[in-house]
């Protein structure tokens, strides 16, 4: 697995990380956008890429980083371009080149593994593009900056969360972790451990982590787990939504139901997990504070300017400290995924569908 990335934080005075408000705009569908200035801020002189990783490891990716980013960068008055790698470090590169040749002046991607984020970084580089790490940071690149959440206190909180749903008894846990070369896997079965590892009364019986966040894989993983262990298995460390909704499958067709599963992203199906009792928590990263936090270090580099952060990440390989902006996770349980909805990440129209109305209804979700 890729190096740890360390992270510390330093005080200093930011808007950033508070989260700044802009008003969501419509999205369009399909894996490009491209957008001229916009609405309501002063123009900045330049133009941004940028490049989403998938459309399969998380469903975040297109239905809320990409039009919480096109409202940032229209309210902002900041021309764009966003485009989806839809897996391919190829296609991302090819993507990198194209959006260089056609004059972005910051290109921000959301790397599919350190290696082809590096290169795409350095060939920026030679043609005086700026770079930032959104989401995932590269390591072994040259990003100027980095937002993302701090990706260990994520881990932390699904350990704990698993802890709080399975109580004091004995339990077997298995853990399945997100793919090998996200250097943001590493850091949250590190953080997964660091609580987990603590607690005697938990055995941990299986670890694996998912090549790409596949989630047919996951599923294929979590059932050879299951079988190895003769369905001995009472919690499961599930890296984000998308892996917890593989293992539910699994647990849901050996006749299993109600086992704790953690996740990440707060996703719709993960809340819809939630709220039908087979998932026991997930993790809350607000993509508007995220797609926020991009267009203010995307406006300070178009106007030449030190972008405000709050913190520093260790970038092992490149032996640096990359300046970041780094935001706080939150654990979303039943009890609060009212709140998912109250920030707009997900509407009520989307998560109180057919089965889960009556659990809106009870919870106040509309």
């Amino acid at each position: 697995m890729a190096g740890p990335l360390m992270v510390r934080r330093r005080t200093v005075t930011t808007a950033i990380a508070a989260g700044l408000v802009f008003g969501l705009a419509a999205c369009g569908g399909g894996s490009d956008s491209d957008g001229g200035n916009g609405g309501g801020g002063s123009s900045a002189e330049g133009k941004v890429g940028v490049i989403l990783p998938d459309t399969e490891s998380s469903p975040r990716w297109e239905s809320a980083d990409r039009p919480l980013l096109e409202a940032a960068f229209k309210e902002a008055g900041v021309e764009y371009v966003i485009q989806n790698a839809e897996g391919d470090a190829q296609r991302m590169a090819t993507i990198a080149e194209q959006m260089i040749t056609e004059g972005v002046t910051v290109l921000a991607i959301t790397n599919l593994d350190s290696a082809s984020g590096a290169q795409i970084q350095e060939q920026a580089a030679s043609q005086g593009v700026s770079t930032i790490d959104y989401d995932r940071l590269t390591l072994g690149g040259s990003a100027e900056y980095y937002v993302s959440y701090d990706n260990t206190e994520v881990g932390r909180l699904q350990g704990q969360g698993l802890a709080d749903c399975l109580g004091e008894e004995p339990a077997n846990i298995a853990f399945l972790n997100g793919s090998p070369d996200d250097n943001n896997a590493t850091l949250f079965s590190e953080g997964a451990h660091e609580v987990l590892d603590e607690m005697t009364q938990y055995t941990q019986v299986a670890e694996q982590a998912v090549p790409g966040w596949e989630p047919d894989t996951a599923a294929t993983i979590f059932e050879q787990m299951y079988t190895q262990n003769g369905g001995n298995i009472q919690g499961v460390l599930a890296a984000n939504d998308t892996l917890a909704n593989a293992v539910i499958q699994i647990l849901a067709r050996n006749g299993q139901t109600g086992v704790p599963v953690t996740g990440q992203d707060a996703s719709v199906e993960g809340l819809q997990n939630i709220l039908a009792g087979n998932q026991c928590m997930t993790v809350y990263k607000s993509a508007k504070q995220e797609a926020n936090a991009l267009a203010e270090l995307a406006i300070a580099l178009i106007n030449g300017e030190e972008a405000e952060t709050n913190g520093e990440a260790e970038d092992t390989e490149g032996n640096r400290q990359v300046p970041s902006v780094l935001l706080d996770p939150v654990t979303i349980t039943r009890d609060n995924v009212k709140d998912v909805v109250d920030d707009g990440q997900v509407t009520a129209e989307e998560l109180c569908t057919g089965e889960f109305a009556a659990a809106c209804t009870e919870l106040g979700i509309s």
